[in-house]
């Protein structure tokens, strides 16, 4: 079905960084990624369930037909979205959701999903799962649920570790891990696990609780995440073949009720570059590589969920020197944060009445 969402063109200054926002879009319905088509084309996933195809100034264009079945509710539904490195050939899109368990199994509960489609106009048609993050969990927190393709050939998928935190030290468990495969969803033969079953052979690295942010380091090629901490210990690491990154054994974070989890570091385990604590509840991550705005060459972007910014941060190699934040008096909910064709950086909002917003000179 057509939704017909006429973009009011807003705009704020935010003159300390030289930058305006441009609101395109005010009818998303809590919105949770994009890519960008070939032709300009957004395609915006909704964890409600649906993907709204936009035209490059934010008006609808279509509702996309014939997704999986998805299991909504709590932090569940409609997650990420990809494009095949080679989609102007094969036109293949790849999709994140949670999806409920099959009970003729008499398996229960809900499971992160991968799967690939192919777009044909505004359907997606061929469509097959490629990856089930099991064991299912009866649980609505905690799906990860990011896509990211390496430029040596790999697709990544982060998983969260369903707010059952003991999973996440369990390599024969995909909760709480992030996940390597070829585009086909083949598990590499070179992944830690593939050949000496000591664990599952699709996980790369375990030790993770909720990332929410991947993306690809424009000059090193390696795969970067964020991951929410509880309350404090939020995240930033980047992913090493058969490493722990230590949750819950090693966090800077507490419990919700105050005590500490465990000491910040131990011995074995992998440090963070750089956290947040108290959280921001970071979501949506971009790596800024275009010429438009030169002063932000190969920074990082990141959205904040719980204290409502963009965070900009500058980095020297893999250690962060700066941390900026833009847009804090505007009380947003940044679910996601992406670099356009154009050179600008395009956010979603999340709520109800989400926005698509544009940041331009």
């Amino acid at each position: 079905m057509l939704r017909v969402l006429l973009a009011t063109i807003l705009f704020w200054a935010t003159t300390a960084y030289g930058i305006s926002v441009e609101v395109l879009n005010t009818k998303l319905n809590h919105p949770w990624s994009m890519v960008f088509l070939p032709n300009g084309d957004m395609l915006i996933a909704e964890r409600p369930g649906q993907i709204q195809r936009l035209s490059p100034e934010g008006n609808a264009i279509a509702t996309l037909r014939d997704l999986p079945d998805i299991d909504v509710g709590g932090q569940g539904g409609l997650f990420d979205l990809a494009l095949h490195p080679q989609f102007s050939e094969n036109q293949l899109i790849y999709l994140s959701w949670a999806g409920a368990a099959n009970r003729s199994t008499n398996q229960r509960g809900n499971a992160t999903h991968l799967g690939r489609a192919r777009l044909d106009g505004n359907t997606l048609t061929s469509l097959e799962t490629l990856f089930i993050a099991t064991p299912y969990v009866e649980s609505r927190k905690h799906f990860g649920g990011r896509i990211a393709f390496s430029p040596d050939g790999y697709l990544y998928l982060t998983v969260g570790e369903r707010g059952q935190r003991q999973r996440a030290q369990n390599p024969n468990d995909h909760n709480g891990s992030v996940i390597r495969l070829l585009p086909d969803g083949k598990i590499p033969t070179d992944n830690p696990f593939a050949a000496n079953k000591t664990g599952l052979p699709a996980i790369f690295s375990i030790g993770h609780r909720n990332p929410q942010g991947a993306a690809i380091h424009p000059v090193t090629g390696k795969l970067w995440i964020h991951e929410h901490g509880p309350r404090g210990g939020d995240e930033i690491n980047i992913p090493i073949k058969g490493a722990n990154f230590g949750w819950p054994r090693a966090t800077f974070g507490r419990e919700y009720a105050g005590p500490k989890i465990g000491p910040p570091h131990i011995d074995g385990l992998i440090d963070s570059i750089y956290h947040w604590t108290p959280s921001i509840a970071p979501s949506g991550m971009a790596f800024y590589t275009h010429t438009r705005f030169p002063q932000w060459k190969n920074a990082l972007f990141v959205g904040a969920l719980g204290q409502q910014h963009l965070v900009k941060l500058t980095l020297d190699g893999e250690k962060v020197v700066r941390e900026e934040k833009l847009l804090q008096d505007q009380g947003l909910r940044i679910r996601d944060v992406r670099q356009g064709p154009d050179g600008y950086l395009y956010l979603l909002t999340d709520a109800r009445n989400g926005k698509l917003l544009r940041i331009a000179p």
